[in-house]
């Protein structure tokens, strides 16, 4: 009787150990899951980073080109008050007033009492010019200087971002490194399984693109075609995306303009209410937004979830991974 009883506990032991290692393996994927989607949040905010700063830079470039040429104005007018100064010595009355002319700020000599009275009308209208001129040239180095500050900083952001969004990705890495062989296989076997499940009802749901028209439908549909093109850092096709440059270039395609970030996306058309949504309309995730995808309808949208993922249609709801549900909008 001992000996029956010892033999169904031997029997009946791998039974309940099986799902604890499924549990294990789910646990893991879920793990990594987690860390991609932080990774590729990390990554969309270096992309807005990498936009402002792009935009930064053309905007720096052309304050640059307008102190440059007035200073120019500048040195063009202090040289004609030169001359003014030679024929003032050699009329005899060089002065206080010329000392003043001369001065870093040129305004003090046109509040010296009974300066003017010295010069004459055309020459009182030439330092007049000078002085605007000298004081515009020294906001627009101001403003250099603040967007040469603004421009630093967020270039410090891009770079922390790209930091953190490989870390991530690298933890991700080490955490399917430390399953044993025989666990990994397992895992990407589920894995391939899901994948593919997920991407041919994809194609079954693309279907119902068909007969919407507009703008809408033209970005939707060229989502649409996307799907299993693998996500990429960054990308912006032919065959790779992130998220946000598969929304940028759907709506090129419908001639609608939009930066290649997500946060920045949320700026442009109209603001939707969740209950008015239609398909076309951009759906944004994340706090900071971070995620992007097309609604569908019938409570589903495209996209290019995460690395390691493909574009496909997935559920909509109140949040994608992590990521709260933060508003729509349409174009």
């Amino acid at each position: 009787m001992k000996l029956r009883i010892a033999i169904a506990v031997i029997v009946a032991a791998p039974l309940i150990a099986a799902p604890t290692q499924a549990a294990s393996i789910q646990d893991v994927k879920d793990r990594v899951t987690r860390l991609r989607d932080e990774a590729t949040a990390a990554a969309e905010g270096a992309q807005t980073a990498k936009v402002q700063l792009a935009n930064l830079n053309r905007q720096l470039s052309g304050i640059q080109q307008e102190a440059d040429a007035r200073g120019r104005n500048v040195a063009a007018l202090k040289k004609s008050l030169g001359a003014i100064a030679v024929a003032k010595y050699k009329d005899g009355v060089l002065g206080q007033d010329i000392q003043l002319l001369f001065s870093s700020d040129p305004k003090l000599y046109l509040e010296s009492a009974g300066a003017l009275e010295q010069i004459t009308r055309q020459q009182s209208i030439a330092l007049r010019k000078y002085s605007a001129a000298q004081q515009k040239l020294n906001a627009t180095s101001l403003t250099v200087n603040d967007r040469l500050a603004i421009v630093a900083r967020t270039k410090a952001r891009l770079d922390r971002q790209n930091k953190i969004a490989q870390s991530k990705l690298a933890q991700a890495e080490a955490l399917l490194a430390s399953l044993k062989a025989a666990e990994r296989e397992r895992l990407a076997k589920l894995s391939a399984d899901e994948e593919a499940a997920e991407l041919a009802q994809s194609r079954i749901d693309a279907k119902g693109a068909a007969g919407i028209s507009g703008r809408a439908g033209i970005a939707l549909r060229y989502a649409l075609k996307q799907i299993g093109d693998r996500y990429v850092f960054g990308a912006a096709g032919m065959v790779t995306w992130d998220c946000s440059g598969l929304t940028m270039r759907a709506y090129e395609a419908a001639g609608v303009s939009l930066p290649h970030s997500a946060a920045l996306q949320m700026r442009y058309g109209k603001k939707v209410d969740r209950k008015d949504l239609r398909p076309g309309d951009l759906v944004f995730f994340g706090r900071p937004v971070s995620h992007v995808g097309i609604y569908l309808g019938g409570g589903k949208m495209v996209d290019a979830p995460r690395s390691g993922a493909r574009v496909r249609v997935e559920k909509f709801g109140n949040s994608f991974g992590y990521k709260p549900y933060m508003g729509a909008r349409r174009f």
